[in-house]
């Protein structure tokens, strides 16, 4: 069985062009997007969208996952259900376009309110998006990142347990256990079977904030998680998201497009490095 890895194509640069040529020059056969020129795909108008569409044809890249914000950082369990339901259909038509499926999403930050009410705007939110989502052929994948079941295994599981509809996935991140102060390795080990998609990083908690680097660097277990994954019969992407060079909850970037690159091409040789040794091929 090979590890098959691919990579969030603005970590490596803004524009499509550029994230393409980065994909293509490293080896990638496929591309996560999340923005294009500092827009997020749903906020593209036809002839950007259409841009991006073209260029990953061109490319003869595959696009597994769209990211999106809803549930994210950006926003909390106060956001307007009638907004979410406008960007998931944006995102639903933009994922069309290049041939995806899959919307990552995450699991709302509070917005002050206690922790059962939290729990209950969240599951009837994620209810809702995740039956649109479904009507447009789509499959959500819930980040164990921000929000109300982002770092906590068991709140993971009962999310899924109450929305009960096979288009709500998990996308598990190797790093961000570092940055939300829990273990990943005990955290997938609990919901592997739910796991559809694999985000890599990899760094060391420094003074109760992460710092991230070259996967295999640092205190992630990074070898371990792609290890359990593999032999619990994954067969999805392991997808490159270092936050090396970019920070989107920081609105942050390396301002020299050929050092943004360079760090991430980096992180994607020190990942296939890191798989080489074990029973699996990078390809």
């Amino acid at each position: 069985m090979a590890v098959r890895v691919c990579g969030i194509g603005d970590e490596a640069a803004e524009e499509v062009a550029d994230q393409v040529a980065a994909h293509r020059a490293l080896g990638l056969r496929a591309i996560e997007l999340r923005s294009v020129g500092g827009k997020r795909l749903h906020e593209l108008d036809e002839r950007g969208l259409a841009e991006v569409a073209e260029a990953v044809a061109a490319a003869r890249l595959s696009v597994p996952v769209i990211d999106t914000p809803l549930g994210d950082w950006s926003t909390t369990i106060a956001a307007d259900l009638a907004d979410d339901l406008r960007v998931l259909r944006a995102s639903a038509r933009a994922a069309g376009e290049v041939g995806c499926s899959r919307l990552r999403v995450m699991s709302y930050p509070s917005d002050g309110r206690p922790g059962p009410e939290w729990r209950a705007a969240v599951i009837a939110r994620m209810v809702e998006l995740t039956a649109v989502a479904e009507q447009l052929g789509m499959t959500l994948l819930v980040e164990n990142c921000v929000g109300w079941a982002g770092a906590d295994p068991r709140r993971a599981l009962d999310l899924l347990a109450e929305v009960d509809n096979p288009a709500l996935r998990l996308l598990f991140d190797t790093g961000n256990g570092l940055e939300h102060g829990y273990a990943a390795l005990p955290f997938l080990e609990a919901v592997l079977p739910h796991v559809d998609h694999v985000h890599v990083k990899d760094g060391h908690r420094v003074c109760g904030r992460a710092v991230f680097g070259l996967p295999g660097s640092g205190q992630a277990r990074l070898a371990e998680c792609v290890g359990l994954l593999v032999e619990a019969g994954y067969t999805g992407w392991f997808s490159l998201e270092p936050h090396v060079a970019l920070f989107p909850h920081l609105g942050l970037a390396e301002a020299d497009p050929a050092r943004r690159v360079q760090a991430y091409a980096d992180c994607v040789h020190a990942f296939r490095e890191l798989v080489a040794g074990a029973p699996v091929a990078a390809r």
